[in-house]
Formats: structure tokens, sequence, C-alpha cells
């Protein structure tokens, strides 16, 4: 930063969030270019995947809320062309090629068995050889999906109800001996070998150790969140706080971060070294549940005073907003909450629902609300936008 900064208001703590979020860029008057996806997946760092469809798959929505219209096929090309990479990121998550060398402590961890996860490292340790043989039937045969090696006789009775060939290939990609080298019609991995999938020079580049790696995921989320504490650091990449608080402290007397004084904020903040106030703000956006911006809930209350949960576990009589329920960004501000649904039959983006925010006024938001619902039913290539919902404020 040109000038010290120990002290930061809510108003400018928002500046720097939504301006590392690539909320200080303009979007395009054309469709966007796959360079510029992947020139936006490289700032994010990580880009969450969830399989809901209900409007759009969750992870093309971050690009469309800042780069509006795009490619639909962004994301399996830039992946095609090993420019962005599959892993357990935050959650499964797309993120760019470069940094798969600062998981690889992660993916040794799990294989070593010093870190469990979903009961697959026991799997393993009970099952190696089948472990083993279906390794070497893609290392010999090439890319597969669960289904192709499925060894199921009964019918599936849940999402996660996975059989022995899905156990084994979710072991591998967690534990980085096979990955992701895209994803089927039906939205399932298939899987591949890394010397398949990654690019030679990501091959060749060093592994880092785990500290190294862990400090280096504090510094590209510090970059990415603007000013964050401590906790807001580690929930990007799902690193633990307590273990990478001393690395938080390292990074500051490196001065590579710097400490800050967030107005209400209780606990201490940082700032990468390089952030600096935007000059502008694009800031108006509908964003997915699963959006970087929103995901940490107890972030979104403390810098935009803005309380949001995801209703779609909740049983539908006990919903408050809805199903699929985006947050409206507008002007730097949550304004409202928009339930939509992609009526693919009927080519219609359908608002089922729209809610305002205390002291929001509908007539305010609306036409700015209905110009973005128009931009994404474009998009979308749905022909019409109907609200066939109800209204109302908070």
């Amino acid at each position: 930063m040109s000038a010290r900064i120990e002290q930061l208001t809510i108003h400018d703590a928002r500046a720097l969030a939504l301006a590392g979020q690539g909320f200080d860029v303009a979007r395009e008057t054309d469709k966007s270019s796959l360079t510029e996806v992947v020139a936006l997946i490289r700032r994010l760092g990580v880009v969450q995947i969830d399989s809901v469809n209900v409007l759009v798959r969750s992870q093309e929505l971050p690009i469309f809320a800042r780069l509006g219209d795009h490619d639909r096929n962004a994301i399996p090309k830039a992946t095609a062309q090993g420019k962005i990479f599959e892993y357990w990121g935050h959650e499964a998550a797309h993120l760019p090629v470069e940094i798969q060398p600062l998981f690889r402590w992660k993916m040794l961890a799990a294989r070593s068995g010093k870190i469990k996860h979903w009961g697959l490292t026991s799997f393993y340790a009970e099952n190696k050889a089948f472990v083993n043989r279906t390794l070497k039937h893609i290392e010999d045969h090439g890319p597969t999906t669960a289904r192709e090696l499925s060894t199921r006789t009964a019918k599936k009775s849940s999402w996660w109800d996975w059989d022995e060939a899905k156990t084994a290939l979710e072991y591998l990609f967690l534990t980085g001996q096979l990955m992701a080298r895209g994803r089927g019609t039906d939205f399932a991995r298939v899987y591949d070998t890394p010397a398949r999938v990654l690019p030679k020079r990501i091959l060749q580049l060093p592994t880092p150790d785990e500290t190294d790696a862990r400090k280096e995921l504090l510094v590209r989320a510090a970059r990415a969140q603007g000013v964050a504490t401590l906790n807001d650091l580690a929930d990007y990449y799902r690193q633990k706080p307590a273990v990478v608080k001393p690395l938080a402290g390292e990074l500051v007397e490196q001065g590579v971060l710097h400490e800050v004084k967030v107005e209400g904020w209780q606990d201490k903040a940082f700032v990468h070294r390089s952030a600096k106030l935007p000059q502008r703000l694009f800031a108006t956006a509908l964003l997915s549940p699963f959006d970087s911006l929103v995901w940490c809930r107890p972030r979104n209350e403390r810098l935009f005073d803005f309380h949001y949960r995801i209703e779609i576990y909740t049983p539908q009589a006990k919903r408050k907003f809805g199903y699929y329920v985006l947050p409206f960004l507008l002007d730097g501000r949550f304004v409202a909450r928009v339930d939509l649904k992609a009526d693919r039959t009927n080519s219609k983006l359908s608002v089922q629902s729209v809610h305002t925010e205390r002291g929001v006024k509908r007539s305010a938001i609306d036409d700015a609300l209905k110009l973005e619902l128009r931009t994404m039913a474009t998009w979308l290539g749905l022909s019409d936008v109907t609200d066939v919902g109800r209204r109302g404020a908070r």
C-alpha cells in the first residue's frame, strides 16, 4: 500500500473486499473470452463446484457475476487445456493450475494417513489391492468414470451411496494419484492420471514443503479477500486457524501481510502489502450461494451486515426465502434475495420470489434487478424472464 494503513472504516473494508473479488473491473460489452475467464479464476484463486442445477451449475455463476456473458463451456475448455484443475481447494473446486503444487502436501498427508477424509483412508487400509488395481487399470487403459468401473449390484439409495469403485477412485483423487480431466454429460468426474492431465511444466515444478505451501495459500487468500481476519484467511482454502495462526504471524513479520483494525470488528484483520483502495467499483450482481464473496457466513455479517443461509436442504414448509436463493448485490450493498429457476422446457428464467432487505424499497432496485435478470436469461439461452412468485421485504 502506498501509505501504511492501520485502521479501516467498514466502508473501506467492503471496498477492499469487493475489489479483491474482482468487482473493481467493469464487464465487457461483448462476450468475454476464455482467456478472460481463466484470468478471473486465477484472480479468485478458487471457484467452488456444486451439482445443483435448478438454475445453472453453481461454478458458472461467479464468472457470470463478474464478467457477464461468456462461453458456457469455458470451464471444460480451460480444464481440457490444462489451465485449471479440480481438487478439494475450498470444497470441491476449480483452481488455477499454477497452484497445484501448493496442494501436494495435502495429497501426501492423505496418502500417508496423516489426514483423513470421509472414510476414504480407512477404505484404502482395508482394500489396498483393489485400490491399486483400480489405479493400474486407468494407467493402462486411460480415463474412466465411476460408472464404467462400477461394482454395484443393487440400486443406489442416495447421492453419497458410493460403491467400491467410486470410493477407490475418490481415494485416488484425494491423494493426487488420479485427477479429473473433466466432467461427463451427467456431471460425473472423468478420472485420469496426473501425467496425462497436468501440463509438463506443472509436473516438473518442485513440491514446496507444507509450511511454505500453507503460507502461500494464506497470501493468495489475503489478495482474493482484500481484508480478512485469521479465520477468513484460513477458511478460503479450508485450513485450520490454529494451524495457520503462527504462519500468519510470520507473514506479518516478513512484511507480506499487514495487520489492520476494522471498524466494528472484534478480531484484528490482515491486508496484503500490495492492497490499495479501488478508485471505482462495479459491484452489481446476482451471486451464487457458493460464491467466494458470500460462502463464509460470519464474514458476511461482519462485512456487509448480511445474514444469509442456504435453504436447499431445508424442508419446503420451513424455508424463509426459497430453494435456490441468490443474494442481489447492488452498488456494493446486499439489497435483496432472489429465488430463481431455469424453466428450460419453456425457455424462461423463472423468478420464484424476491425479498428485499430491511429498509430497501423494491422500486429502488427494480430497474437494476430487471436488467441483471434479462442479462442472465440471455447468457443462459432463455428467451424470457417471468415473475411467478411472491415479493416481500424483511
